[in-house]
């Protein structure tokens, strides 16, 4: 098995300092190499825990695989495995033995996620993307880590340089059992040259580019979107109708007292267009159920990728035959996504009839704190949710997904 030199570092140093290790925290740019290093030290901490259950006498030792969502456990991790030879055959309740360990999976987003674990004895942990595990969820992830010489594992990409993860834990690698490794882009040396220089050239200047190249906790200021060209990124409504596009979809982001947008878009060799929208506050469900199928009479059967903080409206749409599913509302991967396409030329709209776009586009700002401002952003919500869940679909190597198939990438089974 081939490793960077950055890899090899690690998995001897990780060999030298284990008996005193607690916690192992793999982080930095994207595309460095974490997350296959970390399920090869998901392999080692496996065996290690195994030893570590027979010198105590316990004949079938636990260990807990968490991330974001089973789906994500699924995609990063487990199909992972699979390509490197190890097969992985779950049982009814997703868990599975490898090595004599029986591993038990739960997802992080949410403190309702790890219900699974209450009450458990783990001899260890492997946390995948630990900045998006929900504080409680992580802490109580730790606190079931309580066998024998048990070692939690997380990897992670960087987020707001006040996020707990890297105050509480990775600023105190070298203490109390604390260990973090630190990886940038470069650190890849798999990759290709030409490739490198490639997606580095993609990745928008500023916040995304310090996270995603040279793995730095960041925060970004000013605009969230503030490369966006009204002079370059501006169609008329003509312009975009005339067009032909692969597929059409829509956004939707729930409000009450606040705004509900529905943000409609196509998409055509990688650019996203938006062709219309439609905002208002203090509409019943009737009204949204009825745009809906004004949309769906003129663009087909598509998808509407709806904010989940109301189920009961994504219910009353499917009954209604409307294509809804749940949309990944991940805030900080989706509006890279979105950012990556403005960056790259890769957005359009039709400036002139979009009036909550041009509203917002430049009151959408990032936070002292390191995040977005929850203002002035219900339309950009809605194309985030647009732009990002459609990236998903095709990287699962799908344009158009079934609500079974969205329900289950999202982890809501």
């Amino acid at each position: 098995m081939k490793l960077t030199a950055k890899q090899k570092y690690v998995v001897s140093d990780v060999n030298r300092i284990m008996d005193d290790l607690k916690l192992l925290i793999i982080y930095g740019a994207k595309r460095s190499g974490k997350t296959f290093l970390n399920n090869l030290l998901f392999i080692m901490m496996i065996a290690n825990a195994k030893r570590n259950a027979n010198e105590v006498g316990v004949e079938n030792p636990q260990y807990i695989l968490a991330g974001y969502t089973l789906s994500n456990i699924q995609r990063n991790i487990i199909a992972e495995l699979n390509n490197m030879g190890i097969k992985i055959k779950t049982d009814r309740y997703n868990g599975f033995d490898l090595m004599g360990v029986h591993v038990v999976q739960t997802s992080t987003g949410s403190v309702g996620g790890i219900g699974r674990i209450r009450g458990m004895t783990a001899f260890g942990a492997y946390i995948n993307e630990a900045s998006l595990c929900n504080q409680e969820a992580f802490n109580e992830i730790r606190s079931r880590c309580s066998g024998k010489g048990a070692v939690v594992i997380c990897d992670t990409n960087p987020d707001n340089p006040e996020h707990w993860l890297l105050k509480d834990y990775i600023e105190k690698s070298g203490h109390d059992g604390i260990q973090a490794y630190h990886f940038t882009f470069d650190d890849n040396e798999m990759l290709d040259e030409g490739y490198k220089k490639n997606f580095k050239a993609t990745v928008p200047k500023g916040v995304f580019y310090d996270r995603d190249i040279l793995g730095l906790w960041v925060s970004g200021e000013g605009a969230v979107y503030g490369e966006f060209d009204k002079d370059t990124m501006t169609i008329s409504k003509q312009q975009a109708f005339d067009d032909t596009y692969e597929r059409f979809i829509v956004g939707v982001d729930w409000g009450f007292n606040h705004p509900t947008a529905f943000a409609v878009m196509g998409y055509k060799n990688g650019k996203y267009t938006l062709m219309e929208e439609h905002v208002a506050n203090k509409k019943p469900i009737d009204h949204w159920i009825n745009v809906a199928k004004d949309i769906q009479s003129r663009f087909g059967n598509i998808i509407f990728y709806c904010d989940t903080a109301n189920p009961e409206h994504i219910h009353d749409l499917k009954q209604s035959g409307i294509r809804a599913v749940f949309a990944d509302k991940n805030v900080s991967n989706g509006i890279e996504a979105v950012a990556e396409k403005i960056h790259n030329n890769k957005f359009n709209v039709v400036y002139d009839d979009c009036p909550t776009f041009r509203s917002e586009i430049y009151r959408y700002v990032w936070g002292k704190n390191g995040d977005v401002v929850k203002e002035n952003d219900h339309l950009m919500d809605a194309i985030r949710y647009v732009i990002y869940n459609d990236k998903l679909a095709i990287e699962k190597g799908k344009s158009t997904m079934s609500i079974d198939d969205l329900s289950k990438l999202k982890g809501y089974i």
